[in-house]
């Protein structure tokens, strides 16, 4: 039997060739930049979650109480109904009616020391209550985009949440 010669081997050193990998990571890099898409953010909410225990103070007499708007869950975590302060919302589009109502209690004057600036809205939702009907009640009482189709119509920009309430 025949015995390999290994000397041989271990005197070649093997390099490793940059070029070709500094190419391929700039190629990447390329990539990567031509192909990033800037998205406009979809939504600034103002929205405070609730505190472990309310803070006491004089309350501003130029502001509206919170805005209680109420939302109540099926067992499967559908929506069942819409209730804004003690007026039940339309059960065929309670979003549009949300809005309808909020509009008309703040107005579309958004400028500096308007109403819209100091109103500030409390949602109420149940524990079981689907994220998507949470965003719509957002959506509504936000604001809109205006007719021309380029400015957006500011509404309501405090928003905060009633602290959950767990099924029993």
């Amino acid at each position: 039997m025949k015995v390999r010669n290994t000397s041989r081997h271990a005197d070649e050193n093997v390099e490793l060739q940059m070029t070709p990998m500094i190419d391929i990571v700039f190629q990447l890099l390329i990539f990567f930049i031509m192909t990033f898409k800037i998205v406009s953010p979809e939504g600034d909410f103002n929205i405070r979650m609730p505190l472990a225990a309310p803070s006491e103070g004089i309350p501003d007499p130029m502001q509206l109480p919170p805005i209680k708007v109420r939302m109540v869950a099926n067992a499967d975590g559908s929506l069942r109904g819409v209730q804004m302060g003690t007026r039940t919302l339309s059960k065929a589009n309670p979003f549009d009616d949300l809005h309808i109502q909020i509009r008309e209690i703040v107005g579309d004057d958004t400028g500096p020391g308007s109403i819209a600036e100091s109103t500030e809205v409390e949602l109420d939702c149940d524990y079981n209550l689907d994220f998507e009907y949470v965003i719509a009640a957002i959506t509504a009482v936000s604001g809109y985009v205006a007719d021309d189709g380029m400015s957006v119509i500011k509404l309501v920009e405090k928003i905060k949440f009633s602290p959950p309430k767990v099924p029993k």
